[in-house]
């Protein structure tokens, strides 16, 4: 019984072959293609409303300098936020549940805004593992302490995000279960139980979206340092 608990976060295959490149494309298939007109339908209209508001939202703590990243992030924003909604529907599968996904997603991200740091003022990206003021004997600790945690922010982006969803979905299966086990038996308790998993649900919606919202965040927060 425990090990189908974690089945859900096995990478689905066919034939051999894994179709988590097909569970990532899925949800470019929903979003409406272009068209010749301005205002093609009421669906494209509330499209380009909220991409616009996510765009504003993650550009506001950045510098026009950081202008040019609004593409990546905005576009790397509505892919988590599709695989994380499409994931929570019944017999699905969610990338974002995998771990090395993730980091393959936070560390290249993460080296880019540092690089861009080391190449446009290095003096004061250096600067940031050191902080002003801080006693002599203290430095070599200190520089330690501030690589590391500058080293740890692609894995704790992307352990973030995979604990959070993963916890989500074992709590939804663990309380389905219970519901329908205890329907033939404790009808009133499957039915407490079932409201509870409707508002975890509703919560799970929430999570999803804001754990994809905090993963872009802090990306361009890393951003704003180095530019």
């Amino acid at each position: 019984m425990n090990l189908s608990f974690f089945d859900q976060f096995s990478s689905p295959s066919f034939l051999g072959i894994p179709l988590i490149l097909i569970a990532m494309t899925f949800p470019a298939l929903l979003l409406p293609s272009p068209g010749n007109r301005w205002i093609t339908s009421r669906l494209s209209t509330l499209q380009l409303w909220f991409i616009n508001l996510v765009t504003k939202q993650l550009m506001m703590p950045l510098d026009k300098k950081g202008h040019k990243w609004a593409l990546i992030l905005t576009s790397l924003m509505i892919f988590l936020l599709l695989i994380n909604l499409l994931g929570l529907l019944p017999y699905t599968f969610t990338p974002t549940t995998q771990l090395s996904m993730n980091l393959a997603l936070a560390f290249p991200l993460w080296l880019a805004t540092l690089l861009t740091g080391l190449r446009n003022q290095p003096s004061a990206s250096l600067g940031h593992l050191l902080p002003e003021g801080t006693p002599t004997p203290l430095i070599p600790a200190l520089v330690l302490i501030e690589t590391t945690s500058l080293l740890i922010r692609p894995l704790a982006l992307g352990v973030r995000l995979t604990a959070n969803l993963t916890a989500g979905h074992l709590l939804i299966q663990l309380i389905s279960t219970a519901t329908t086990a205890l329907f033939s038996t404790m009808p009133a308790v499957s039915l407490l139980t079932l409201l509870i998993l409707l508002m975890l649900t509703v919560l799970e919606v929430a999570v999803a979206m804001i754990q994809a919202y905090v993963f872009v965040l802090l990306l361009s927060l890393y951003l704003q340092e180095n530019i």
